[in-house]
């Protein structure tokens, strides 16, 4: 008889999710692996991390950074959890920072530095968005809990939010193109802007653990998208306990 594990992954509206699905549908066809795989969708990277620690999910897609953080005990995560293993690194995480256009200066992550007291999601609570977001504020020397108003909210809501007029931005690491934001930019169109790093600001995210780099997202990859963006990525990767 075949054993099951679970695969768990992250919200219904980044790419964490149709890719795990994809994964154990691919796995569970091969009669050959003696095993198959279930799906389970999740706040993201932080929850996958407790929930392989717990053993409530044997396999699982998180951020590098997660990775570093668990193996060592760094970070958001206290104890190291040194029975996590990586399978294999997959797609480029990439940086969406989403600003309603009216509140863009310079066009890079340093306009939210700007932003006092405007309410921003910084993803679910737990996720990757969230802890990502949080360390790339610090990184840039934004305290976020002084400067924003934060709301918890996963990548759907997050684009509805925004459309709705209730946030004025939100961060989103995903490959894209991304669902949801894909959904905000065919609606606002130019009323939306997904920042720009530059060198000097990715070296900043990068001082303590070098895991990002630049990347371009060109014209197209978003409706009504005519210019090439320049953002930061940091891979995913798939870990087994």
């Amino acid at each position: 008889m075949r054993r099951t594990y679970v695969l768990t992954t992250g919200t219904t509206g980044g790419t964490f999710y149709p890719v795990g699905v994809a994964l154990s549908t691919l796995v569970s066809a091969q009669e050959e692996a003696g095993f198959s795989l279930t799906a389970i969708s999740s706040a993201g990277s932080m929850e996958n991390i407790k929930l392989l620690r717990d053993n409530q999910a044997q396999f699982g897609l998180i951020l590098a950074i997660f990775a570093a953080w668990a193996y060592d005990g760094e970070g958001p995560i206290r104890n190291p959890q040194r029975n996590i293993r990586s399978i294999s690194a997959m797609w480029p995480n990439v940086e969406h920072f989403v600003l309603r256009s009216d509140l863009v200066t310079n066009g890079t992550v340093s306009d939210l530095a700007n932003l006092q007291g405007e309410r921003y999601s910084i993803g679910m609570r737990n996720s990757g968005a969230e802890q990502t977001g949080i360390y790339i504020f610090d990184a840039l020397g934004i305290d976020y809990n002084e400067d924003l108003s934060i709301a918890y909210m996963g990548y759907g809501p997050s684009a509805n939010a925004l459309q709705d007029g209730n946030i004025v931005g939100m961060n989103v690491p995903a490959g894209p193109p991304v669902t949801a934001i894909t959904r905000a930019y065919a609606l606002l169109g130019e009323r939306m802007t997904i920042l720009n790093f530059s060198e000097e600001e990715i070296n900043a995210v990068n001082a303590q653990f070098p895991l990002w780099d630049l990347y371009q997202m060109n014209p197209g990859t978003y409706p009504l998208q005519e210019k090439p963006i320049t953002t930061a990525y940091s891979p995913n990767v798939f870990v087994v306990r």
